[in-house]
């Protein structure tokens, strides 16, 4: 498991609808081991081994992360800021950002002071602003221009030798994992072809999702996603279900996933002895497995999750263990697929 290809993709910044860096950098490690690498004009990147095979499946994760926006920038040069995706306000209190502007720039969200009556406990959007240093709005729009992005500024972390820790984990964790996929598969002879891809937009609309599944028009997806981790003190374990890092991968079940495609995924962790974890979803996933289902003639979906803890903040955490376990089923899961499998839930 290459640890610095993953460290250098949430290293490097795709906040949603501006993916082009890490994609490009997604691009340029599968080139190795794919026999086809593209791209398209919502930017998504695809990765391709044996594409004159009848069968394909798809294999996708998402590469954009959370952001912001410029929204205003006042008279005294303060940027205030709109959600881009699952942004919370009381997270970004006190954090660093990040801008992509004209020119990239650093700034601070403003905390008030506790002597000064401290954080609203209804805090929101329009309630945060960054100081960027700058005297006034005159200053600041040589660098900013209203709906420039901005992620979080913030160093991932290895904790304890084998969990990490840091911001886009959701899900550049995904696009690592499809991709040390396609490397573990191209040492082997397959009869099927298998399509990478890591998509755009899915934080915000999910549009590359639907411009990947026309596209390639797959037999079957498997989605990569992240889902959330619960085993951490103040989760209602009642109310969220119970899914633990080092617990295993999360396969989804529910009205929008195909019976079959998650037997064959069971059969596969059972060979590897690998544990699997489950969540439900009875109406929709929240995933580009949504939008994927609905390209096309129509394709057989599953989801397969990372858990991770602390979603939507600069500080997700996640197990190498469970990444693993993740890459090894996936591998042996497509290894072992039969191109000819009836994917029908009602026949056989």
């Amino acid at each position: 498991m290459n640890r610095k290809f993953l460290m250098d993709l949430l290293d490097t910044s795709s906040p949603s609808g501006m993916e082009k860096e890490v994609q490009l950098l997604w691009l340029d490690y599968m080139k190795q081991f794919s026999h086809k690498t593209e791209s398209d004009n919502v930017g998504n990147a695809y990765a391709v081994l044996n594409p004159e095979a009848d069968f394909k499946i798809m294999i996708a994760a998402h590469g954009d992360e959370i952001g912001f926006m410029v929204k205003r920038i006042d008279s005294n040069g303060f940027i205030f800021l709109e959600k881009l995706g699952g942004i919370s306000p009381k997270v970004a209190v006190g954090m660093k950002i990040k801008f992509l502007g004209k020119k990239e720039v650093v700034g601070v969200v403003g905390a008030n002071a506790e002597h000064h009556g401290g954080v609203k406990e209804d805090l929101t959007m329009d309630d945060i602003y960054v100081d960027c240093g700058f005297k006034d709005k005159e200053s600041a729009v040589k660098f900013l221009n209203i709906g420039d992005m901005a992620v979080y500024k913030r160093e991932t972390e290895i904790l304890q030798e084998n969990r990490i820790a840091g911001k886009a984990l959701d899900n550049k964790t995904g696009s690592f994992i499809i991709a040390e996929v396609m490397r573990n598969l191209a040492k082997e002879d397959l009869g099927i072809g298998v399509y990478a891809v890591n998509t755009s937009t899915e934080e915000t609309n999910q549009g590359g999702a639907y411009f990947a599944g026309s596209k390639i028009n797959p037999d079957m997806a498997v989605i990569c996603d992240v889902t959330f981790a619960t085993d951490y003190p103040g989760v209602d374990t009642n109310a969220n279900g119970e899914f633990s890092l080092e617990g295993g991968p999360v396969l989804a079940k529910g009205a929008p996933i195909n019976l079959k495609i998650n037997t064959e995924l069971e059969k596969s962790a059972e060979e590897l002895d690998i544990n699997l974890q489950y969540e439900l979803t009875p109406r929709r996933t929240g995933t580009d497995a949504d939008t994927i289902k609905y390209t096309g003639k129509g394709v057989p979906v599953a989801l397969l999750s990372l858990p991770i803890r602390y979603m939507h903040s600069p500080v997700e955490t996640a197990s190498f263990y469970d990444i693993e376990d993740e890459i090894n089923l996936l591998t042996h899961f497509i290894l072992n697929l039969d191109p000819k499998i009836n994917l029908n839930p009602i026949e056989g």
